[in-house]
């Protein structure tokens, strides 16, 4: 798909867009990295996918939901206020974009699943086929990623489960 030259200009102004100031030594990636338990270039894979839902939220058409590795990174950019509402909202994207977590219940699983389906089609559509270590199938994202808690590593062992024991657990 080609894009239109408004498309074109806000994609520029996102690949562009600086997470840090100048000089600082714990930087956006690190800090994403550190968080989430992810190595250096995973988190920079993120910040590079978090553009892109950037891009989809304002260009697909329709209400944009990201996945669970993307929703960490826009969760920890909103913490960065000014970079978040005053450089990235009111600059990059020019338009506010708020992040609204879903009520609960039947009927906001179904919205977001189809707002997922929805978003990784445009994804397609305008990049080609997501990572799918970043964009995993919906049955992922709203199924096993539900499942993440934050974990304070000196305090606790977090020991993998056997993938067999995992292969054959209850849905």
């Amino acid at each position: 798909m080609s894009l239109t030259p408004a498309q074109k200009e806000l994609l520029e102004r996102l690949e562009e867009f600086a997470f840090d100031r100048p000089g600082v030594t714990l930087t956006f990636a690190r800090r994403l990295a550190r968080e989430n338990g992810w190595t250096l270039p995973f988190a920079h894979r993120a910040l590079r996918e978090y553009r892109r839902f950037l891009f989809l939220a304002m260009c697909a058409g329709h209400p944009a939901t990201p996945s669970d590795q993307v929703d960490q990174v826009w969760h920890l950019h909103l913490t960065y206020t000014r970079s978040y509402w005053d450089e990235l909202c009111a600059t990059v994207l020019r338009a506010p974009l708020h992040h609204d977590p879903t009520g609960g219940g039947a009927a906001e699983g179904a919205k977001y699943d189809d707002w997922y389906a929805r978003t990784l089609d445009s994804y397609r559509r305008f990049f080609g086929e997501p990572p799918a270590d970043l964009w995993p199938p919906a049955t992922v994202r709203f199924g096993d990623d539900l499942h993440f808690r934050r974990v304070n590593v000196r305090r606790a062992w977090v020991i993998p489960r056997p993938r067999a024991w995992l292969a054959r657990r209850p849905a």
